[in-house]
């Protein structure tokens, strides 16, 4: 059974909106189509063409199209035939997977920073945690999204090992975090939001089983996230 969809998507975000620096036109454009796929606006099953989202965002027909072919590559969207590209669904066997996949990797990786990280690393990630927090809040889905993928990532990176980020953020993106919107609904999105910042407290007290705990407690409230469940 696939996840539940928004109800009432808030509007497409404009390029600038999106921060950090991006190598390319086409990537900042890639990242306004991922963050109207989380927001709901390009809704699964939907087929668009090029020239209409480029109409959407203010921008040419290229840009889009090259970006739409990333996200193919990605699994996000599949190409359609002289009609343009559909929004992929996933399904719940494929969250499963990909909520596996990260407690495998971020649990064992998180746990082993609280013995290895030094604690100005650490602490850089505080601003971060706070946004996350804020923007929760706020019901700021894409600011949201946007800080929760620099910390996770930030902190993964501290490990050293840029494969494993790069996995993890492919997982994340695969995943698109549906219910976001219900969990603002509900109100429970704040909670999830400021568990960043206990995670990043047991970090810097070097309390490798809060780390384990939290870490644990939140991927689940990730999945939770996903599938948009109880």
């Amino acid at each position: 059974m696939a996840a539940p969809r928004p109800s009432s998507p808030p509007a497409a975000p404009s390029l600038p909106t999106l921060g950090g620096k991006k190598s390319s036109y086409r990537e900042k454009v890639a990242d306004a189509l991922r963050a109207a796929l989380i927001a709901g606006e390009l809704r699964p099953g939907e087929v668009y063409s090029a020239p209409a989202l480029a109409a959407r965002f203010g921008v040419s027909a290229t840009p889009v199209r090259e970006a739409m072919l990333d996200l193919a590559k990605e699994g996000l969207v599949a190409a359609v035939p002289n009609k343009g590209f559909r929004v992929t669904d996933v399904s719940e066997k494929q969250l499963d997977e990909y909520g596996h996949l990260r407690s495998l990797i971020e649990i064992p990786t998180t746990v082993h920073l609280a013995g290895t990280a030094d604690r100005v690393s650490l602490e850089a990630l505080r601003p971060a945690a706070r946004e996350i927090v804020a923007a929760a809040a706020a019901g700021d889905l894409i600011a949201y999204v946007e800080a929760d993928t620099r910390f996770h990532l930030g902190l993964l990176a501290l490990a050293g090992n840029a494969h494993l980020v790069e996995v993890v953020g492919d997982l994340r993106k695969r995943s698109r975090l549906y219910g976001l919107t219900a969990l603002v609904e509900a109100g429970r999105l704040l909670a999830s939001a400021q568990e960043h910042l206990e995670l990043l407290d047991a970090l810097l007290e070097r309390d490798e089983e809060a780390v384990r705990k939290v870490m644990t407690r939140h991927l689940g409230h990730v999945r939770g996230m996903w599938a948009a469940k109880d």
